[in-house]
């Protein structure tokens, strides 16, 4: 059986979230790379893949997926040796689906919010009231940390969502470990992940060198 095609790019949170469940299952993936930039999403050839021409999308043999909660969670449900990473129990999977929703509807939609009309639409603004959205839900998830993980004090999907959205954020904005120590101290957990690195980091720091790029040129252009 051929290798599961991963539509994406690494400057994508969401499709480091895949990239990192992915590994965490031990799965390969073979790379399709789409440059949002140039606009790839929007070829007729992978609108056909996907009429709302978001990415991450996978390709499993046949089988379409696209939105990155979707996905990890397909990808667990079939391959995963063991429930681990998505636990049976309805109680622990319940809250493991709250931060799913969390990552979708706080995390990764304020920093799409923030960051789009600076990357696509030629944006010199940098508002406040954006950037104070993304320290709020630092606090949130800080309060919401009572052990070592997101959900009890091993790793789940509900981990490996977050930490992809919060690293892209930290990478602009920095977390203030004073303020948040909680958070501080599981991104700094989560980044001693064999796999962190090269899967998650080092994407989260692209995004951060291609928003300070474009937002200087940005500004340059509005004087």
């Amino acid at each position: 059986m051929p290798n599961i095609k991963l539509y994406t790019t690494k400057l994508s949170p969401p499709g480091r979230a895949v990239e990192l469940t992915a590994k965490a299952l031990g799965l390969e993936l073979d790379y399709v790379p789409i440059n949002l930039l140039a606009g790839d999403h929007l070829k007729e050839e992978f609108r056909k893949l996907n009429p709302q021409h978001t990415i991450p999308l996978i390709d499993d043999n046949g089988t379409i997926v696209y939105d990155s909660h979707a996905i990890i969670v397909y990808l667990v449900t079939k391959y995963a040796k063991d429930d681990s990473l998505y636990p049976a129990d309805p109680a622990t999977r319940a809250k493991v689906n709250s931060a799913l929703h969390f990552d979708s509807g706080v995390l990764f939609a304020r920093l799409r919010f923030y960051l789009e009309p600076i990357l696509y639409e030629g944006s010199p603004d940098k508002p406040q009231e954006k950037i104070d959205n993304l320290y709020r839900a630092y606090g949130l998830l800080n309060d919401t940390l009572t052990g070592d993980y997101i959900v009890g004090n091993s790793l789940t999907l509900a981990d490996l969502s977050c930490i992809a959205s919060i690293s892209s954020i930290h990478a602009i904005f920095p977390i203030d470990q004073s303020k948040y120590p909680k958070l501080a101290a599981w991104v700094d957990r989560l980044s001693q992940l064999p796999y962190y690195k090269a899967t998650n980091q080092e994407g989260a720091e692209e995004l951060a060198q291609a928003y300070q790029t474009i937002l200087a040129k940005n500004q340059a252009q509005s004087k």
